[in-house]
Formats: structure tokens, C-alpha cells, sequence
């Protein structure tokens, strides 16, 4: 049904409808009564696609996060999208799974989609896709770390802090043998060099450090414990730069009868549901992630109306939740 349909039934124009349908303050009481039958009895809605065709303008945003079973990148999109929605904006979500293939994909769809705006729990590394983002005309949000150099604006933190901040808690607690375990790339990359750099800092030796190139669920914390396990048996604590992984390998240790942090530490990033749910709870760096949210979806409405930003980055610090497993 074609909305020229709805407004044929209701006796009204179809600007009519459209206006009662996007912002019903604009018309009359009892014209939006007779058009809001007309929908509910026909089940039509506007199409957000034809419309942007049509106009050049959508009512969508795009959110593209990383791991879509991810509790953090989920409250920081909901926090969005509760500043979006109320004035007419749907959030569209996506997932990159980590590949930039998938990111790349994900890009180059945008010019049919052609969103409102786009975001991303991430930020943009690779040169094509910045400038393809940049070529689009609309506000682009990247979080979750802190370039010198976005694209348009950011609400994120130094990921190298924060693992300067990881060999801080574990040298703090007087662990001397450590490992990584992180994502090879991206975050995790920028993770493990600031653990590194402060781990020599503070007299500790990273005796292992551990690479994967993609983290899904639990299970890859699991296989990576073993695999660290059979390379460096002797190592008294670990930083997994990903809860996921982190809440993976706490629950293999206790599986195979080791006592957390007594037999070996583990710390986390991230601060998911299940770190102070499991004993003897999880150690952990984290942010704010719905503050991270309220900036973000704050700044892209902004920038929307047409409104002038006060800053286009904001800057958050990581912070450490201390539990059991350190």
C-alpha cells in the first residue's frame, strides 16, 4: 500500500499523512484520528528507504558495532538511541565481527541506505574507508578509543592507558611473571603496547604474549587459556583485553580446578554482566559505556539540527573495578 492509498481512505492529503505519521502535533485531532484508523486497519507504514530516495534525507542512523552479543557496545547504542528516537531517528544495527572486510561491506552499503548518520563502536583505521565516510556529507560518530585524527567526531578513551592502567593493578598486587592476551589488532593492539611499555616500567616480564584475530563469545577465552597455559605454565597473572575472553578463561580455570588469583590472576577489560556474577568475581578496567552513549547520541542530534557543538571529542577514563580474581 502506497501512502497516496492511506491518504485516498482517510479523506486527506498525503503530505497530511506523512506529517501525522513523523510529527503528529502538526495536524488536526480529528484528521489524525480518521488516519491513524486508516493504518491500523491497512497496517501501513512509511518507508524509511523510498523516503530517503526520494528526499535525500533519512530518519535512519546507523549503528555498526563489533560484537553484537557484546553487553557494553548494546547499553552504549541503547543510551544513543534514547536521545534519537524521541525526535522521529531509528537506529539500524550492523556488525563488523572485527573484519575489516565486513566493515568495508558495511561502508559501502551506506551510499544506498544513505543514513541520517553513522556510528560506530570503533574507530575507522583503514585510509579507503575513512575518506569514502568522510565523502557522505553526514555526522560520523567513533568510539571506543582516541585517535589524533577522526573523522568527524568522537566519544572514546586511550586504550593505551588502559593497559597501562592493567599493568599498574597487576604490579600494584605484586605479580613479577605476566602475559597478554588479547585481539592481534585495533584495540587490543593499542592495549597490549601500553601493557608492555608499563609492565618494563614497573620490574614485571611479560612471558607470554597471546594474539586472536577474532573474539565471539566465552569460548574463545576458553580455548585462549589453554593455548597460554601450555606456553607459559608458570605465569602468575594475565591480562585478557576483552571481558569476553576474560570470563572465558576465569571459567576454564575454575573447570580445571585452579584457585583464582592464587594459582594464577586474571584481569579483564570491560566489565560485562557476568564479572561479578562468577566467583570469585572478575577484576576489571571499564568505562562509563552509557555515558559513552548519552555523548554520543547528544552529539549526533546535534549535528542533525544543525546545531553548533561545544566540542566534537570527548574523552573518557577508564576505571578499575576491583573484585576477587586479582
Amino acid at each position: 500500500m502506497r501512502i497516496e492509498d492511506v491518504a485516498a481512505l482517510a479523506g486527506v492529503s498525503p503530505i497530511t499523512v506523512s506529517r501525522a505519521l513523523r510529527d503528529p502535533s502538526k495536524v488536526a485531532e480529528k484528521s489524525r484520528k480518521r488516519i491513524l484508523e486508516v493504518v491500523e486497519r491497512t497496517g501501513y507504514a512509511l518507508n524509511p528507504h523510498a523516503r530517503a530516495l526520494r528526499s535525500g534525507r533519512s530518519d535512519i542512523v546507523a549503528a555498526f558495532v563489533s560484537n553484537i552479543l557484546s553487553p557494553q557496545f548494546s547499553l552504549a547504542v541503547r543510551a544513543c538511541a534514547a536521545f534519537l528516537e524521541p525526535e522521529g531517528f531509528q537506529l539500524m544495527i550492523g556488525q563488523t565481527s572485527y573484519s575489516y572486510a565486513r566493515e568495508t561491506a558495511m561502508i559501502r552499503s551506506l551510499r544506498q541506505i544513505r543514513p541520517a548518520a553513522v556510528m560506530f563502536t570503533g574507530v575507522i583505521e583503514l585510509e579507503d574507508n575513512r575518506r569514502f565516510l568522510a565523502g557522505l556529507g553526514i555526522p560520523v560518530m567513533e568510539t571506543w578509543a582516541y585517535p589524533r585524527d577522526p573523522i568527524d567526531m568522537l566519544v572514546g578513551f586511550s586504550n593505551i592507558d588502559g593497559g597501562r592502567m592493567a599493568a599498574d593493578c597487576l604490579a600494584d598486587a605484586g605479580y613479577r611473571r605476566v602475559a597478554y592476551v588479547g585481539r592481534s589488532g585495533g584495540r587490543g593492539a593499542l592495549r597490549r603496547k601500553g601493557f608492555a611499555a608499563r609492565a618494563g616500567e614497573r620490574g614485571m616480564m611479560v612471558v607470554c604474549e597471546f594474539t586472536v584475530d577474532v573474539v565471539q563469545s566465552v569460548a574463545d577465552g576458553r580455548s585462549a587459556f589453554h593455548a597460554l597455559r601450555e606456553r607459559a605454565p608458570d605465569v602468575e597473572a594475565v591480562f585478557f583485553a576483552n571481558d569476553l575472553l576474560a570470563v572465558g578463561a576465569l571459567m576454564e580455570a575454575r573447570r580445571l580446578g585452579l584457585d583464582v588469583p592464587g594459582d594464577i590472576a586474571i584481569l579483564g577489560f570491560g566489565d560485562n554482566d557476568l564479572a561479578d556474577a562468577l566467583s570469585p568475581g572478575l577484576t576489571t578496567l571499564a568505562i562509563d559505556v552509557e555515558a559513552l552513549g548519552r555523548h554520543a547520541g547528544q552529539m549526533i542530534l546535534k549535528r542533525l539540527r544543525d546545531e553548533e557543538l561545544a566540542q566534537s571529542v570527548v574523552v573518557l577514563e577508564p576505571v578499575l573495578h576491583r573484585r576477587g580474581s586479582v
